[in-house]
């Protein structure tokens, strides 16, 4: 019993290091996008990097809700599957000479697809620990964790829209905005993996 409680515990706070490299990527790539003068090279690496911590992050979850809750499942499911979306996104996102046709088709498109798997897996979580499609229960971690992770999937689904770019201008709807969400959801799911580490620290071995 207290090995399959270490095992657990530790895959926990993995899962929980993996979304806060992840978050930690988005969050710096999308600032140095917007104020900094770093390479669009190096921007498109480090994004490239922090989707594929997500995707480490989320088969780790995947694999650990086998034999749980069928939502829990679900969210799993589909988190993972929004992440390999921003794989390709990002991935492609690091090409050059695509005209606004192309990088709609190959970087927007998978991002929408990406940040709507996030907000659907969002709300299943949150719906597994309200028992309802929504409710306020502050003095929960594990609400406030699903909170964060809903308003993070929020912040990325208008960053996925501004980022659209127009065929006419050859220019995104708002950069700004697009970083801004971009930004702001980062943090919102740096918050929730630090937050996921404070149960994951709590559990003892009972010998």
């Amino acid at each position: 019993m207290g090995e399959a409680l270490t095992a657990a515990r530790g895959q926990h706070r993995g899962v929980a290091a993996l979304f806060a490299v992840g978050s930690m990527l988005f969050a710096i790539a999308s600032v140095a996008s917007q104020w900094a003068s770093a390479s669009r090279p190096a921007i498109g690496v480090t994004f490239f990097a922090g989707s594929l911590a997500f995707t480490s992050a989320a088969f780790l979850q995947l694999r650990s809700s086998r034999g749980g809750p069928r939502g829990d499942r679900s969210a799993a499911l589909i988190q993972f599957a929004g992440t390999l979306f921003f794989n390709v996104s990002t991935f492609a996102g690091m090409q050059k000479g695509f005209d606004a046709r192309e990088t709609d088709l190959r970087v927007w498109t998978p991002d929408v697809f990406g940040s709507i798997c996030f907000l659907v897996a969002s709300e299943l979580a949150l719906a597994g620990v309200c028992g309802r499609w929504a409710c306020w229960r502050s003095g929960s971690s594990a609400w406030r964790v699903a909170a964060l992770n809903m308003l993070g999937s929020v912040l990325f689904g208008i960053s996925a829209v501004a980022s659209l770019v127009e065929p006419s201008t050859s220019e995104p709807v708002s950069a700004a905005i697009a970083n801004a969400g971009t930004t702001s959801g980062a943090l919102c799911f740096l918050a929730g993996a630090l937050l996921m580490m404070v149960p994951a620290r709590q559990v003892t071995s009972p010998g």
